[in-house]
């Protein structure tokens, strides 16, 4: 069965194929275009979409992350994103790098409280990839949206810094 990008579900996947298909439909209409989204997502695998129209993105170094976790085993940071965030997190592995898809909010103001976690936000875009990129290597879902309007809290979001920032409280979820 093919989602809305025309990629192949896997047999094995736990997410329904019609709420995966209508996530990604909410994620692609951040596009004035949606068709474009689509269009990127089925010939390229990865969509350029705008950030502060449906969602904005909070930009994740590796290291924040691992330190948190206790580990830079990429498994356990989607156990943590998972546990912690509860929402869409997308990873670059090659630059080390996460993205979590959050509800929209003032991204500067975000960005003066948490510097080491900068939003991302009006004015800018991000590589999201398709339904079907879950790794382990490129541009891919570490925790795929499960239905239309999934984010990660921006509470979550800030926990996952602060304990960042609190030696005392890292690794230990």
């Amino acid at each position: 069965m093919a989602d809305s990008t025309g990629h192949t579900l896997s047999a094995g996947s736990s997410e329904s194929p019609v709420l995966m298909s209508a996530a990604f439909d909410w994620l692609a209409r951040a596009q004035a275009t949606p068709q474009q989204a689509q269009k990127e997502w089925r010939e390229t695998g990865i969509a350029l979409l705008p950030l502060g129209t449906r969602f904005n993105s909070v930009y994740l170094p590796g290291a924040l992350v691992h330190f948190v976790a206790g580990t830079s085993d990429v498994d356990v940071a989607k156990q943590v994103f998972a546990e912690l965030l509860g929402g869409p997190v997308i990873h670059n592995r090659p630059q080390h790098q996460y993205y979590a898809l959050v509800e929209l909010t003032n991204a500067q103001r975000w960005t003066q409280e948490y510097p080491e976690a900068p939003m991302l936000g009006a004015g800018q875009f991000l590589s999201v990839p398709a339904s079907d990129l879950t790794g382990p290597t490129g541009l891919y879902w570490t925790v795929r949206p499960r239905i239309v309007g999934d984010l990660c809290a921006i509470p979550s979001v800030a926990a996952l810094v602060h304990m960042a920032r609190d030696p005392r409280r890292a690794g230990a979820r």
